[in-house]
């Protein structure tokens, strides 16, 4: 009789049931947060409390048992040198759930699954401007002078005007463009 035997089965056979834990874990550890439906997330809550418990170990035995599920040393890695430092002072309660609602296509309810410790971002400092240095003065350029000030600490503003637009030629729209085109090719023919 199977007493006490109860799991979130997912709908999924036990290899896959399996399968999708473990994979749930994996994202865990490289991205410390994901979004997925509730029941996978109350589901692989349990293995990656586990994980990073053996991380908090810190063992060799602790690392082939983090081996068995995660698969990669890179992770592995991840998770003993990176991740569980951050719960040295805990006991439990590692991962936490935040409720986003309901899926629009199935009603599926959606939470971000996230570890309570994550890792600080660090803040960029914004870059400081560099002084620009002057380029090539443009064609029109009108001198605008200033209140009287004295001659020593007077200096020209300058002020850039747009090219003169030619009265003559007609500005090309669209259409007008197209039309050259096609009167070109149908000359040549």
């Amino acid at each position: 009789m199977r007493h006490a035997k109860k799991r979130l089965q997912l709908s999924r056979f036990t290899s896959w049931h399996d399968a999708t834990i473990r994979s749930l874990a994996r994202n865990m550890v490289i991205c410390q947060s994901i979004k997925t439906t509730l029941t996978r997330a109350k589901s692989s809550k349990q293995l990656i409390e586990k994980l990073i418990t053996l991380g908090k170990k810190n063992t060799l035995f602790a690392r082939r048992q983090a081996q068995k599920v995660l698969g990669e040393h890179k992770l592995v890695n991840l998770l003993f040198d990176e991740i569980a430092p951050r719960f040295a002072k805990r006991n439990s309660g590692f991962t936490r759930i935040i409720g986003l609602g309901k899926r629009r296509g199935d009603n599926a309810e959606m939470v971000i699954f996230e570890l309570t410790e994550l890792k600080k971002k660090e803040i960029k400092k914004p870059k400081v401007a560099k002084e620009v240095k002057p380029q090539a003065a443009p064609e029109y350029v009108e001198i605008v002078e200033t209140e009287t000030i004295p001659e020593s600490k007077k200096e020209p503003k300058v002020a850039i005007k747009d090219k003169p637009v030619d009265s003559k030629k007609p500005q090309k729209k669209f259409m007008g463009g197209l039309r050259t085109i096609f009167k070109k090719k149908s000359d040549s023919l």
